[in-house]
C-alpha cells in the first residue's frame, strides 16, 4: 500500500511563533511513514519554516491534491508549479502520480530535523 500520509502537523501556530512582539514562521512537523526514506524515517521531527520560497533539491512540506499534507523533495518549477519526488521509489506520493504542485500548495521548507525517528 502506498504511503500518502508522510507528515502529522504539530500543535505550532501557522503563522509562527510570537517572539518579542514579531511572529516568527517556523513550526514543527513529524514524518509518519517511509516515503523519503532513507533521508527521513517514521517519527523524524522538523523544523520548518512556513512560506519560504522552495529551492530545488531543498525538502518542502507541501499539500498534496487530495488535502494531505506532505514532505517531499523540491525538483523544478514550471508553468504548473512545483515539480515534488520522494526519496524512496516504493513507497508515497508525489508529482508522477499528481502532476506538479501548485506554489499556494507549497507551505514552507524544511530547515532541519531536530529528533531521529524509528
Amino acid at each position: 500500500m502506498a504511503d500518502v500520509l508522510s507528515v502529522t502537523l504539530l500543535p505550532v501556530p501557522a503563522a509562527g511563533i510570537p517572539h518579542r512582539r514579531r511572529w516568527w514562521p517556523y513550526g514543527r512537523v513529524q514524518v509518519s511513514g517511509s516515503s523519503m526514506r532513507p533521508t527521513l524515517a517514521d517519527g523524524d521531527r522538523l523544523l520548518v519554516r512556513w512560506g519560504a520560497a522552495p529551492r530545488p533539491g531543498k525538502l518542502v512540506v507541501v499539500r498534496l491534491p487530495d488535502g494531505t499534507p506532505a514532505v517531499k523533495r523540491a525538483f523544478g518549477r514550471d508553468g504548473a508549479g512545483w515539480w515534488v519526488e520522494r526519496d524512496n521509489p516504493q513507497e508515497g506520493v508525489d508529482s508522477w502520480q499528481v502532476g506538479a504542485i501548485p506554489a499556494a500548495d507549497v507551505l514552507g521548507t524544511i530547515v532541519l530535523r531536530y529528533r531521529r525517528g524509528s
